[in-house]
């Protein structure tokens, strides 16, 4: 953003920009406001602006419902906002007050009839238990355990009957503390704590979440006290409108929402491209040297070490990082290498553009060397210069705007929505060791005069398995992420693929693959069901890292041949195009399908399994396991 920028004038941009037609150049000044200004006044207009573009950007449609037993209406308009950033058009329904039990336990009520994406549950303990919030200095022992068994039965009910209702991401709230309990001082020397009591039946919806799959805890107590507990609720406000958060607090409540909401719609980083100089490392390698950099454990060169220990921690989630640095190469790799005040080293990073030039063309050459989009990439620069290049030219990046202060970029690392992950899978621990070992993979391949030849040399193993408990988490992953090669581009959840696995006539597979370099992990999945005398392929996907080793065409052999012995006659499945599914284009043409009259959606492809056959490449041993179901 430029310096001089003002509110005023960026409404008046983008309200030109959308008049004349220019809606990527409108979104990105959108974004642009929303980062100087993040108001109620602020969200209203952004929110009448979406309206104006739906349908005209790549947006993320997202349904969400909030149960809630206090007012909330006032942060919806933020959320709304807030989301936009990351192209995540929300549509939100707010059940009536107070009637969140009626809600989930009703099938036909105006929650399951809304159709939710995302549910959030917001209930206060004074409204579960008001004997736990109020005069709790007069109740016996066994009346608070009582109450505290209650609570956590109610709650469970309600997880376990929306779950039986609805494939919905499930998001709820913990109990908040009171500011002063009611004992003083003297609540944490005796037995019958108040604190104690709350903390009990956190910890239970914890252990009640972790049960099923697609619930999670929104740590709405550690927000509160995070922000600071004794500004953060409005007496005035919850007696007079039931309201319990002070203004100038909704506005963390709807990032908060983001946290969950982002990764729940796929809007995620994959990978995080770093500047070097005044971003890593204090100062500039070519002008201070190694020695007069400022990186090491006292201040004010803690501040990178500080930044660093984050950018480990990002990639540990399994988000690559990268740099892209204008420097001398020799001079960079010297710090990488060498600086014992290094946390971050070669190996921690997935790709390098270390050069001259400029950064739109490091991170373009980026993105297509780890093969993905550029709305996977977060940018991190200090020079306000560069980012706003980037987001001229790139306007579908995720730019990190850096504080002036750099003791602060560690938070702003932190507290990226985009960088967050509600699980974690053993292939993305590894995610920068497998792509370390991509790179030998490719350099081996430039030795080889025919594909074939390298297929050979490669010895690869495909594991195909079943679904099962282990392995339906990242399944569920690797629908919502893989774009490029994904036939059909169907998202689905835990929930759903465990539905899908109940019923017989469905089958979920996985495809774990290995080489002589290594582990690939579990990279490919399929999902078949019969119809009469067809097999019909619901989905069928690998990740970028294996795409054109010819793995998919022995997927595809082990589906056909195991449709035929179950008695099916043909093989079938559409080919739905997206913007960046064209890898898998030709994929039925040229496995031999035949294309039938289609509707403008996409194509359908048909094998006759009775006149043909589809074989497995010789250079790919299969193994086959019968995995257990879900």
């Amino acid at each position: 953003m430029n310096p001089k920028d003002n509110i005023a004038d960026i409404r008046l941009e983008i309200d030109r920009s959308l008049s004349e037609g220019f809606v990527q150049a409108a979104a990105v000044r959108m974004g642009d406001l929303w980062q100087l200004e993040q108001g109620s006044s602020t969200a209203a207009f952004l929110v009448s602006r979406i309206e104006k573009l739906r349908g005209l950007l790549n947006l993320t449609r997202l349904r969400v419902a909030i149960l809630r037993s206090y007012t909330l209406e006032p942060v919806i308009p933020l959320l709304r906002a807030a989301a936009f950033r990351f192209r995540i058009d929300t549509e939100v329904q707010v059940g009536d007050y107070n009637t969140y039990m009626q809600e989930v336990l009703d099938p036909n009520s105006s929650l399951y009839r809304f159709a939710p994406d995302v549910v959030i549950v917001a209930v206060r303990l004074a409204d579960l238990a008001l004997e736990l919030w109020q005069g709790y200095s007069g109740l016996e022992p066994a009346a608070v355990q009582d109450a505290v068994q209650r609570v956590c039965r109610t709650l469970e009910e309600l997880i376990r009957s929306f779950r039986e209702r609805s494939h919905a991401a499930l998001i709820v709230h913990t109990m908040e503390q009171p500011t002063q309990t009611a004992f003083g001082v003297l609540d944490l020397q005796v037995g019958n704590s108040q604190s104690e009591a709350i903390q009990a039946i956190n910890r239970e919806l914890r252990r009640i979440a972790q049960q099923h799959r697609g619930v999670y805890v929104l740590d709405y107590e550690n927000l509160i006290a995070r922000h600071g507990r004794l500004l953060w609720q409005d007496e005035r406000k919850l007696l007079t409108v039931g309201l319990p958060i002070a203004a100038h607090g909704l506005i963390h409540l709807a990032n908060e929402w983001l946290r969950f909401l982002v990764p729940l719609s796929g809007r995620i980083a994959k990978a995080l491209v770093v500047d070097l100089d005044n971003t890593v490392w204090g100062g500039v390698i070519g002008e201070d040297g190694m020695t007069g950099i400022k990186l090491g454990p006292d201040h004010p060169e803690a501040a990178y070490q500080n930044l660093q220990r984050a950018l480990l921690d990002v990639s540990r989630r399994g988000i690559l990082l990268a740099i892209c640095s204008k420097n001398n190469r020799e001079d960079a790799m010297e710090v990488l290498e060498k600086h014992r005040g290094m946390l971050l080293r070669p190996a921690d990073f997935a790709a390098m553009r270390i050069n001259w030039n400029d950064k739109v063309q490091g991170i373009r050459e980026i993105a297509a060397e780890l093969n993905i989009g550029f709305d996977s990439v977060a940018f991190l620069d200090d020079n306000p210069f560069e980012r706003e290049q980037v987001r001229r030219e790139l306007p579908d990046v995720m730019l990190i705007d850096l504080p002036k202060e750099p003791m602060q970029y560690a938070f702003a690392v932190r507290d990226f929505q985009a960088f967050e992950r509600l699980s974690l899978s053993s292939e993305d621990r590894e995610r920068n060791l497998l792509y370390s070992k991509q790179r030998d993979r490719d350099r081996a391949e430039e030795e080889f005069q025919s594909k074939e030849d390298f297929y050979r040399y490669l010895q690869q193993e495909a594991d195909i398995e079943q679904v099962t408990s282990s392995t339906i988490a990242r399944i569920a992953q690797l629908t919502q992420k893989t774009n490029q090669f994904n036939l059909t581009t169907h998202r689905y959840n835990e929930q759903q693929i465990a539905e899908m696995v109940s019923n017989p006539v469905w089958e979920v597979l996985s495809v774990r693959v290995k080489d002589r370099f290594g582990d690939h992990g579990l990279v490919g999945v399929a999902i078949t069901h019969d119809e009469r005398d067809t097999c019909e392929i619901d989905t069928f996907l690998l990740s970028c890292r294996v795409i054109g080793r010819s793995l998919e065409t022995a997927l595809l052999s082990h589906i056909a041949q195991c449709a035929a012995a179950r008695g099916r006659k043909h093989l079938a499945g559409w080919f739905l195009p997206t913007k960046k599914n064209t890898p898998a284009a030709e994929f039925y043409a040229r496995s031999g399908f035949q294309c039938q009259p289609s509707d403008n959606t996409g194509q359908r492809w048909i094998f006759n399994l009775e006149d043909g056959q589809i074989r497995c490449p010789e250079w790919i041993r299969l193994n086959i396991f019968e995995g257990g179901r879900v």
